[in-house]
């Protein structure tokens, strides 16, 4: 039997999952980036061949740069979990998952190598171009799944990706004082930046208070676009940075 061929010219080969299933609402159209999370590259890989885990991910990608194809980008694969972007909630039906060896958060959150974010890049590049996805359709995990989800984290060079053509990011505004909001304000500025959180795509209830759902959004969008002080307030400089990626847009 022939070995068969990845769906991206970036992968090195397929080392296959059995963790997938068929795809509903037609081709994906959205990109979603992961760490690993695990202590080696090799446990993260395994786990995600291994049926009793049931996750996987479309590719995989070594610190060294190298990639594996794990799930055929057809299929359906289970990275995303409960999830949801811009009203939709089968994010895994809608998106093509990336998973990057670092061992994240709990492992002390090193620094991804060079070699990996050139990888992320160039298999971005790739599958946009295929699929047609747009710019601002490329996101984390815990854009998805905030109150969830911490992955790829702020030390992920979203800056980098969009410099080269891949992402939605405009230059965060720079820190300083004024007002903000946090855990337990109200009213109706709280009720407008839900709103401006919501029209971007995070899934946030407008409800008029900074409640725990609002404060994890926050910790997100900073995780993605205001990596400096990642805090869950919606400080002038959150706030002003979440304005011009609307903005930017369009």
């Amino acid at each position: 039997m022939s070995q068969p061929k990845p769906d991206s010219r970036h992968a090195a080969k397929v080392f296959p999952s059995p963790n997938h299933g068929e795809r509903k609402g037609g081709a994906p159209d959205m990109i979603l980036i992961h760490y690993t999370g695990m202590p080696t590259g090799a446990e993260a890989l395994q786990r995600l061949a291994n049926p009793l885990s049931e996750v996987s991910a479309h590719y995989f990608i070594w610190e060294d740069g190298g990639i594996l194809q794990l799930v055929p980008e057809a299929r359906r694969a289970w990275h995303a979990g409960v999830a949801s972007w811009n009203g939709d909630s089968d994010i895994n039906s809608r998106s093509i998952g990336i998973e990057i060896v670092n061992p994240g958060h709990e492992g002390g959150s090193p620094d991804f190598a060079p070699e990996q974010i050139e990888a992320v890049i160039a298999l971005c590049a790739d599958i946009r171009a295929r699929h047609l996805i747009p710019q601002h359709r490329v996101l984390a995990h815990s854009d998805v799944a905030p109150a969830r989800k911490s992955d790829p984290g702020e030390k992920f060079p979203w800056d980098a990706l969009a410099a080269r053509g891949v992402g939605h990011f405009v230059k965060p505004a720079p820190i300083s004082g004024g007002r903000f909001f946090a855990l337990g304000d109200e009213g109706q500025p709280v009720q407008a930046l839900q709103a401006m959180f919501a029209i971007y795509g995070y899934g946030l209830s407008v409800t008029g208070v900074f409640d725990q759902a609002t404060e994890q959004v926050v910790r997100a969008f900073q995780r993605h676009f205001r990596q400096e002080r990642v805090d869950g307030i919606a400080d002038a400089s959150t706030i002003t940075t979440l304005r011009d990626l609307i903005a930017a847009r369009g």
